[in-house]
C-alpha cells in the first residue's frame, strides 16, 4: 500500500470516545520505535499524485484524501476490469456486473458522481450514465491508477462530487526518453476463469523525439463460482418453475476476450513537449443477466497534449489536452442484433500555472466537453441526446507555513437536448448553470503529522439519462423512468482527516460527511411493466446524508536491509439515508475491515490479506439483505535477471476460502456472485 488513511464520520457518543482513545494513542506510540530501524526518512505518504491538484503535491500535502496504485502493487491487485482492480482501497468499491464490466463506486456514489479520467482527460463511453457497461479501458495497459475520494475533486467538473479515477498509461510522452528502445512483455493466467492475457510496451527516443507503442489481448471462460449463481435468498422468493435446473459451480454467459493497443509520438524541448496517440479498444462478453445476449464494445480515441514551460515571467506553465473518443457497443440476442449504444464526443482543456504572487500559487483553466448519445433497439430506454458543458476554474494554494490552504471553484454552462421520438416524447432542452467550490487546509502541527480540513459546496445539473429515460433495462432488471422537471442536485460536503508520513507507524485517520439537497435516486415506484415485465423504477429527487469513516495504518515492524515486515490495517465504513423519513438508501457497501502482512527479503516479497465484509442488512425498498463474507488472499514475488533483461514473477491465491461472495453495490449480487477459489500466475520481463 502506497499510504494510510482513517476516515471517521459523525458516530454515536461511545464511538467518539474510542475514536478519541485511539487518536491519542496513534500519536503517543508513533514516535516509539517497535524495532530499531535503519532510517527514520519518509516512508509513506510521499509519493506525488498529478490528479488533486495543477502543483503536483505529495499525498500527505493533498487536501483532498488520495490513494495511488502503482509499479507492483498495481501488478498484484491487477483484475480484468478498473472497479476491481481498485476496489479493496478505502472507500472505493465497484459495481460488479460479472468479470466483464465493473466501475469504480467510491463513498457510495457511482455512475454520473465519478469521474474517470485518461492522463487527465474524461473517457467517452456508456459506463458513465448506464453503469451496466464496460469502461472503455484496459487495466492490462496501465502504469499507474491515482483515486481521490470526496467533492474536492471538483477541478475536473461538477460530476466529480463522489470522486475522481485517474488512469495513467504515458501514451503520450511529456519528457525525454534517453534510451532509443525500453519496454516490457507481460503474461498472465488466471485458474478461476482460465485467464489467459499478454501485453506489451515499447518506448524510445532520439533527441527530442519520444515514441510509445503498447498493445493487449484477453481472454477468458465462464467464470468459477462456489455454490449456487442465485443466493439462497432469491432461491426462497422464487423457486423456478418444475423441470428447471439451478445453475450451479459456474456463472453462465461471463466469458470475455478484449484487445487494444495505442501509438503515441512526442516531441520534447527544454521548456515544453506537444504530442498525439491514437488507441483502440475492443471488448466482447457476456452479459449475466441475459444468458443468451452478449456485447461488442469498440473505442477509437484520438488524443492531443501539450506544455509550454515559463513562457513569461509570471507564468510557469500552459498545458493544454484534447481527447477525441468515437464508442460503440452493440448488444447481440443470439446471432440477431438488439441494441446498439453510440457515443461520441470530445473533453478538452487548457491551464494556466502562475508563478509564485506573494503567497499565492495556482492554476486557472477552461474546459469544453460534448457527448451525442444514442440507445437504439429492441432495449433503447433513452431518446437520442446530446450534452454540451462549457466550465471556467480556478484553483489557488496559499501557504502560511504550517499551515498550506486549498482553494478552488468551477462553473459550468449545461446544455442537454432530447431528440423527438415516438416512443420518449417530444423534444426537450434544458439549459443550467452549476457552480462548485471547496475550500481545504493542511496544518502540518508536528513534522511528519498533518491535520487536513476540507469544505466544499457542490451542484451537479441532472444527467440525460435521469432526465430523459423511459424503457426496459434489461441489465439491470428494471424499467427506467427519467423526471424532464428535475433540478439541480446539491450537495455540502466535509471531509477531516489526520495523517502521518513517517517513522514505525504511517497512516490516516478521519471522517467524512455530504449532506445532500435534491440526490437524484432510482425507486421503485410499486408498478410492473407488462410489456418488459420489469418493476418500474422512477428517478426521484430526495434530501440526503452520506456519512463514513475509511481508516487505514502500516505499521513497519522492520525495515532494514535486506528484511522488511510491515502490517498493514484498514477499515471502512459508511451510511447514507433519506434524510426525510431515514430510510436507507440502496446498495450502500457495508462496513469492511482487514488487513495483511508483507515480507521482502532482497528481491523476494510474500504477502497474506484477509479482509472482511460484514453483512448488509440496512436495505432499502426492493433489494434483499446480503450475507457477509471474507476475503483471504495470498501472494508470492520474486524478481530476477537473465542477461539485460529484468523478470518479476508473481503468483496470487484470491478467495482461498472458496467462499460464496456477493457485493451488495451490485444491481445484479443475488444472481451473479464473485468468482470462487483461484490463482493468477504473471511473469513481466523488462528491458
Amino acid at each position: 500500500m502506497n499510504f494510510v488513511r482513517i476516515s471517521l464520520p459523525i458516530l454515536p457518543r461511545s464511538s467518539r470516545i474510542l475514536t478519541a482513545l485511539a487518536l491519542s494513542s496513534i500519536a503517543q506510540a508513533a514516535d516509539r520505535p517497535l524495532v530499531n530501524t535503519t532510517t527514520n526518512e519518509p516512508i509513506q505518504l510521499e509519493k506525488k499524485i498529478i490528479t488533486g491538484t495543477p502543483l503536483e503535491r505529495t499525498l500527505f500535502d493533498l487536501a483532498t484524501p488520495a490513494s495511488v496504485l502503482s509499479d507492483q502493487e498495481l501488478a498484484v491487485r491487477l483484475q480484468s476490469t478498473l472497479g476491481e482492480t481498485i476496489n479493496t482501497l478505502p472507500g472505493v468499491n465497484s459495481t460488479s456486473y460479472g468479470p466483464n464490466a465493473s466501475r469504480p463506486v467510491i463513498r457510495g456514489l457511482d455512475g454520473d458522481r465519478i469521474r474517470i479520467l485518461e492522463n487527465g482527460i474524461g473517457l467517452i463511453d456508456a459506463s458513465g450514465t448506464s453503469v451496466d457497461h464496460a469502461v472503455g479501458t484496459d487495466p492490462l495497459t496501465l502504469r499507474r491508477i491515482e483515486v481521490l475520494r470526496g467533492p474536492a475533486a471538483l477541478f475536473y467538473g461538477s460530476t466529480a462530487v463522489g470522486g475522481v479515477v485517474n488512469v495513467i498509461n504515458n501514451r503520450i510522452p511529456d519528457a525525454i526518453i534517453r534510451a532509443p528502445l525500453t519496454g516490457a512483455i507481460e503474461g498472465r493466467y488466471g485458474s478461476v476463469d482460465a485467464l489467459r492475457a499478454g501485453s506489451g510496451l515499447v518506448e524510445g527516443g532520439y533527441k527530442g523525439l519520444a515514441y510509445h507503442l503498447d498493445g493487449f489481448t484477453r481472454q477468458a471462460e465462464d467464470l468459477r463460482i462456489s455454490g449456487f449463481a442465485r443466493s439462497e435468498r432469491l432461491r426462497a422468493l422464487d423457486p423456478l418453475p418444475p423441470g428447471e435446473i439451478e445453475s450451479k459451480g459456474q456463472l453462465i454467459n461471463s466469458a470475455g476476450k478484449a484487445d487494444g493497443g495505442a501509438v503515441g509520438l512526442s516531441y520534447v524541448w527544454e521548456k515544453g513537449y506537444v504530442g498525439s496517440s491514437v488507441s483502440g479498444f475492443n471488448n466482447a462478453y457476456g452479459t449475466v443477466a441475459e444468458k443468451d445476449v452478449t456485447i461488442r464494445l469498440h473505442q477509437r480515441r484520438v488524443g492531443v497534449a501539450g506544455e509550454f514551460i515559463a513562457p513569461a515571467e509570471i507564468v510557469n506553465k500552459i498545458s493544454y489536452k484534447l481527447g477525441v473518443s468515437d464508442y460503440r457497443h452493440t448488444e447481440y440476442e443470439g446471432l440477431d442484433t438488439g441494441t446498439v449504444f453510440d457515443n461520441g464526443g470530445y473533453d478538452g482543456r487548457v491551464e494556466l500555472t502562475h508563478a509564485m504572487m506573494g503567497r499565492f500559487e495556482g492554476a486557472i483553466g477552461f474546459e469544453s466537453q460534448r457527448s451525442d448519445f444514442s440507445a437504439l433497439g429492441e432495449e433503447g430506454f433513452l431518446p437520442k441526446t446530446s450534452s454540451l458543458a462549457n466550465s471556467v476554474f480556478v484553483f489557488e494554494e496559499i501557504n502560511f507555513d504550517p499551515v498550506r490552504y486549498q482553494v478552488g471553484g468551477r462553473l459550468d454552462y449545461q446544455t442537454i437536448d432530447a431528440e423527438a421520438d415516438l416512443d420518449f416524447g417530444p423534444a426537450a432542452s434544458r439549459r443550467l448553470t452549476t457552480g462548485s467550490g471547496s475550500v481545504g487546509a493542511v496544518y502540518t502541527f508536528l513534522q511528519d503529522y498533518a491535520a487536513v480540513l476540507s469544505v466544499a459546496y457542490t451542484q451537479r445539473a441532472p444527467n440525460y439519462q435521469e432526465l430523459y429515460a423511459n424503457g426496459g433495462h434489461l441489465a439491470t432488471s428494471m424499467f427506467e423512468i427519467g423526471d424532464r422537471g428535475l433540478n439541480i442536485e446539491s450537495s455540502n460536503g466535509t471531509d477531516f482527516s489526520i495523517r502521518k508520513r513517517a517513522g514505525w507507524l504511517t497512516g490516516s485517520i478521519g471522517t467524512f460527511y455530504n449532506r445532500f439537497d435534491n440526490f437524484i435516486a432510482l425507486r421503485p415506484n410499486g408498478q410492473t411493466d407488462l410489456n418488459f415485465n420489469l418493476p418500474k423504477y422512477e428517478y426521484l429527487a430526495m434530501p440526503a446524508d452520506f456519512y463514513g469513516t475509511e481508516t487505514e495504518l502500516v505499521f513497519h515492524l522492520i525495515d532494514t536491509e535486506p528484511n522488511k515486515l510491515r502490517l498493514d490495517t484498514r477499515f471502512d465504513w459508511i451510511e447514507a439515508q433519506n434524510r426525510n423519513t431515514g430510510e436507507p438508501l440502496p446498495r450502500i457497501s457495508p462496513l469492511r475491515f482487514g488487513g495483511g502482512l508483507g515480507y521482502d527479503h532482497g528481491l523476494f516479497g510474500a504477502r497474506i490479506e484477509a479482509l472482511r465484509y460484514q453483512s448488509q442488512t440496512k436495505v432499502s425498498v426492493g433489494e434483499l439483505p446480503t450475507d457477509g463474507y471474507t476475503m483471504i488472499n495470498l501472494s508470492l514475488t520474486y524478481r530476477f535477471k537473465i542477461t539485460s533483461v529484468d523478470f518479476d514473477l508473481m503468483v496470487r491465491g484470491v478467495n482461498l476460502l472458496d467462499e460464496e461472495a456477493r457485493n451488495h453495490i451490485s444491481f445484479l449480487k443475488d444472481i451473479a456472485p464473485l468468482g470462487g477459489r483461484g490463482a493468477t500466475l504473471s511473469l513481466r520481463g523488462s528491458f
